[in-house]
């Protein structure tokens, strides 16, 4: 009996001494279980778990060191047990590359990457190392403050602090962590509540002490115990009903703060494309191995005949063919179809689409090594649900997959797709939804053209069911219009309407699959359809795909379906029809009874082209008439140009003098003053100051003057010390003389301090300007005047200074 007292009092004072490390490990791993519920799996659970033991563990076990070496011998057991979990992090998503590549990529991009993955997020090298690295330095400092230094409430904090960061990351998108908090209290309150938390693991310290001081200070111990019992569960009494109040509200998401992976023009219009791999077909973009499982493949329904191979329809889909996608382009601004994409990271498991109730699916495995495709836009087979290979973004609303990276040649990856079949028994009756769901894919953008919405009413006219309105348009578009490999890029509301409306020997009724899919689109959106354009590749099930296997699509949502693809090409070896003979004239045009009388056609008289010995002329004009029209154009063209130089010389003056602060008025008055020299012939220097080209410009005047009285210039020339600039010639100068100098002044005024300049200073300088101009003008010869309000020589140097480069 007596031997086995000592054995329980050590297991006692083992028990004592394990309360707070076994607190501290439970704290910081209950912010790994937290941060678990948006991961996928367990994995990073149990890394964090891992770090939160390993930190507690190693500072218990080098309480006896110095202080100053705890830290680099946890650091470095940190570091370890971080290599360790990024391997196999890396290993579980089957990245490829060396550890060193995983370490930096996820040391460079775990922060961004954590906060735009997307839920749930796969735990990754670059999404586990934060919370990992997070986890071990909370424990590291928690033990070393509650354990060496003995303050276990103070020790506590940075566990909380995880825990809160853990919560504050998961935000809206999981349940309220109810259990775990309420299991992060009891954790707590059982680790302040051991009497002993704060001993170490030897002989009781009282142990030496008389028999009443110990009493006393084993009293003083419990009473601080229940204290610290007593705090607890106050706090949890005055917190208690406002944190339950906060249950119920909706945490803010720290995901909204940060932007998420962006992409280039071409990846937000991959439209635009298309008429560039037409014209390339045979470039090889990529390598393709399929594989099909599950629902067998449906034949395909009526509204998507597919065209048998030939190079002037669009792509066939042969028996074992598919369909791979690139984009889905929902939004249309009447200029260009995008995809407004917002991009989340993902891991290899992507989130679960609902698929629609009467639709078959099946599973569809693919190979797929890209050669020269560009861009960031990653194809696969609608709807992606699992890939490997690549790191991607994905956006589950219209299903477009994306390496923030970029596509680089070779790159191999493998995805599995759930690929839907509607039902096409059921698309007759089948009606499409409505609502601000699906306005997106409904608006249709100001500008539309008269004759698209005409055509649009006379196809939906006599086609009340959805289904048939689509089919309308598809037939429409296919009887009407053929593909031109060479044909313009573009699907802008002009593009459209020259598409469909345009002469066909000037390049109308014929495009790429470009402008039938977005046709397609804006005219079912027109009759009430939800509609996009999917820009793809329709290729064999096996084998390279070429450019010339890119092609775009439309899409209609209808109820209970999803979305159901058209192909509105024409068929092989079918000849259009000109748009002319069904799509009927404006319902404004008059009715009979107001049209104008039809002209009676009079009878055949070959004399006027089969004469060929008439009277010389009477079947062509005359060669003076052909003479006189040309000249008479000719003259109306320089006339024309000459009031346009005209009109816009006047305009860039009264820019100059009157619009803008007063300021820029006294600098535009100098520029007409400098500009005057100019077509004198007596330009300035732009390294001259302005009292110096002021006297430039009084000694251009006199020169003016002199020779146009036949006056000598030299013995005429102002001096410099005249302010006004007055002429000496024998003819006189006038009383009004423009003072040069004046406006010179006002310039360096505005120079060293522009907003000294008044309104009334402004004006003065305009008046000076104008005078000068109008002076130096008129001292020049006649026809030289003529010439001066038409020369181009100011709108250049005007257009030069806006735009220097």
């Amino acid at each position: 009996m007596g031997r086995g007292t000592p054995v329980v009092t050590r297991v006692v004072r083992v028990l004592r001494a394990a309360a707070v490390p076994v607190a501290l490990i439970g704290l910081t791993a209950l912010a790994g279980v937290v941060l678990g519920r948006v991961y996928a799996g367990d994995l990073l659970t149990r890394l964090v778990i891992g770090a939160a033991v390993g930190s507690v563990l190693v500072s218990v076990a080098t309480r006896r060191l110095p202080s100053w070496l705890v830290a680099p011998v946890s650091v470095a057991a940190m570091a370890g047990w971080t290599l360790w979990s990024l391997r196999l992090a890396a290993n579980h998503a089957e990245l490829p590359g060396g550890l060193l590549e995983v370490t930096a990529d996820a040391a460079r991009n775990g922060i961004p990457r954590l906060l735009t993955a997307m839920i749930p997020v796969e735990p990754t090298p670059d999404t586990v190392l934060v919370p990992v690295v997070a986890a071990w330095l909370a424990g590291l400092a928690g033990a070393e403050v509650a354990l060496r230094a003995g303050r276990v409430l103070l020790g506590y904090l940075p566990p909380a602090g995880l825990y809160a960061a853990a919560l504050y990351v998961v935000g809206p998108n999981a349940e309220p962590a109810v259990g775990a908090t309420v299991a992060f209290v009891a954790v707590a309150a059982l680790g302040l509540a051991s009497p002993a938390s704060t001993a170490t693991a030897g002989d009781d310290p009282a142990a030496s002490l008389t028999p009443r001081v110990r009493a006393a200070v084993r009293l003083r111990l419990a009473a601080s115990a229940a204290l610290g019992v007593a705090l607890v569960v106050g706090l949890v009494a005055v917190l208690g009903p406002v944190v339950a109040g906060q249950v119920d509200g909706r945490p803010v998401d720290p995901r909204r703060y940060v932007e998420p992976p962006q992409v280039q023009t071409l990846d937000e219009n991959p439209l635009i494309r298309i008429s560039g791999w037409a014209l390339h077909p045979e470039q090889k973009l990529l390598d393709v191995s399929t594989e099909r499982s599950g629902a067998p493949v449906p034949p395909e329904p009526e509204p998507e005949p597919e065209p048998e191979p030939d190079a002037s329809s669009g792509p066939a889909d042969t028996g074992g063919g598919v369909r791979i996608r690139l984009a889905v382009l929902s939004d249309y601004d009447g200029v260009t179809w995008r995809v407004g994409a917002t991009y989340r990271n993902a891991g290899r498991i992507l989130p679960a689409a609902t698929p629609p109730r009467d639709s078959t699916v099946g599973t569809v495995r693919q190979q797929i090594t890209v050669a020269e495709l560009s861009g960031r836009l990653l194809p696969a087979v609608a709807t992606p649900q699992e890939v490997s290979g690549a790191r991607v973004a994905y956006d589950p609303a219209s299903g477009t997959l994306i390496r923030p990276e970029g596509l680089t040649p070779g790159l191999r990856y493998a995805v599995t797709s759930a690929e839907e079949h509607p039902d096409s028994n059921l698309l007759a009756t089948a009606n499409v939804p409505a609502g601000d769901e699906v306005a997106r894919v409904l608006r249709v953008a100001d500008g539309v053209p008269d004759p698209m919405r005409r055509l649009a009413a006379q196809l939906a006219e006599e086609n009340g069911a959805p289904f048939a309105r689509a089919l309308a348009i598809e037939q429409f578009l296919a009887e009407h219009y053929r593909v031109a490999a060479d044909a313009p890029s573009g699907h802008a509301y002009p593009n459209l309407s020259f598409f469909l409306f345009g002469p066909r020997n000037g390049g109308g009724q014929e495009g790429t699959s470009e402008q039938f899919a977005a046709a397609f689109a804006v005219l079912g959106r027109l009759s009430g359809l939800p509609t996009r354009v999917v820009v793809g590749f329709r290729a064999g099930g096996q084998g390279p795909v070429l450019a010339g296997d890119a092609y775009a699509w439309p899409e209609v949502l209808f109820d209970g379906l999803g979305w159901v693809s058209f192909d509105p090409l024409p068929r092989p070896k079918s000849e259009p029809r000109p748009v002319e003979e069904d799509f009927r004239p404006t319902p404004e045009d008059p009715p009979p009874s107001e049209a104008p009388a039809p002209t009676v056609e009079p009878s055949a008289s070959p004399e006027p082209v089969a004469a060929p010995n008439g009277p010389p002329g009477s079947g062509r004009p005359s060669t003076v008439v052909l003479v006189g029209a040309g000249g008479g154009g000719l003259l109306l063209l320089v006339g024309a140009l000459l009031l346009t130089l005209l009109a816009m010389r006047r305009s860039l003056t009264r820019t100059r003098l009157v619009q803008g602060d007063p300021g820029q008025r006294i600098s535009g008055a100098w520029r007409e003053v400098t500009d005057a020299l100019r077509l004198a012939g007596r330009p300035v220097g732009d390294d001259l100051a302005a009292t110096e080209v002021a006297r430039h410009a009084r000694r251009a005047l006199a020169e003016a003057r002199a020779n146009a009285s036949g006056g000598d210039a030299t013995d005429s020339s102002p001096t410099d010390s005249s302010p006004t600039g007055s002429s000496a010639t024998g003819s006189g100068a006038p009383a009004d003389e423009p003072a040069v100098d004046e406006l010179a002044a006002l310039l360096n005024r505005v120079g060293f301090a522009p907003d000294a300049a008044a309104a009334d200073q402004a004006a003065r300088a305009a008046e000076v300007a104008t005078a000068y101009v109008a002076n130096l003008r008129s001292a020049r010869p006649w026809w030289r005047r003529l010439l001066w309000s038409v020369h181009p020589s100011p709108l250049h140097r005007a257009r030069q200074s806006r735009h220097p480069n």
